[in-house]
């Protein structure tokens, strides 16, 4: 069935629709971000025990690489289980969300490097990564995410209602940008 076939449907299966598409458009971004706080406050957590995190030899090697060696395994470590417990933290309690979202930013910047670092434990052949090189590339939803959560820290919203939103795009369009002001 197609988007607009919903729109055309028998009245109960459009009304049910419409519900849907409004109660995602009230709640998917908070649980979009108490979803990614968690996954940052889970994974940074595990970084405070050695050898817990799966990920951590592979990032300890790549703060090493970035500090040309100044920082043992365990500062780098520490240091990257408190920044990203504190992404988590950000993310978890809504506050301080440009400050977070900028900490997410630079920790995703680091958690790419690997694959340009390490080409021999992350790619098989050009295009084809292996296990670690997958857990990697899948950060690019993480990113996503943050720039999702970012596109609304000036208080917009998700708007569900499909003529409400062209409306909004136009007046978003006419508004002249923060730059030019």
């Amino acid at each position: 069935m197609h988007e607009k076939d919903i729109v055309n449907a028998s009245p109960p299966v459009a009304r049910l629709d419409t519900r849907l598409a409004n109660w995602m458009a009230r709640h998917g971004l908070t649980l979009l971000r108490l979803a990614l706080g968690v996954v940052f406050l889970w994974f940074g957590g595990q970084k405070f025990f050695p050898a817990l995190s799966e990920a951590e030899t592979l990032a300890i090697r790549t703060i090493d690489k970035l500090s040309f060696g100044m920082l043992s395994a365990d500062t780098s470590r520490i240091i990257l289980a408190i920044w990203e417990c504190l992404i988590g933290l950000g993310l978890l309690s809504g506050r301080f969300m440009r400050l977070t979202l900028g900490l997410l930013f630079l920790q995703m910047i680091g958690t790419f490097l690997p694959l340009a670092f390490f080409p021999d434990e992350t790619w098989k052949y050009p295009f084809v990564p292996t296990l670690v090189g997958q857990y990697i590339i899948k950060n690019g939803v993480l990113v996503s995410a943050g720039i999702v959560l970012g596109a609304t820290v000036r208080g917009g919203k998700l708007i569900a209602d499909p003529n409400a939103a062209r409306e909004a795009e136009r007046k978003q369009a006419k508004a002249p940008s923060a730059a030019s002001r």
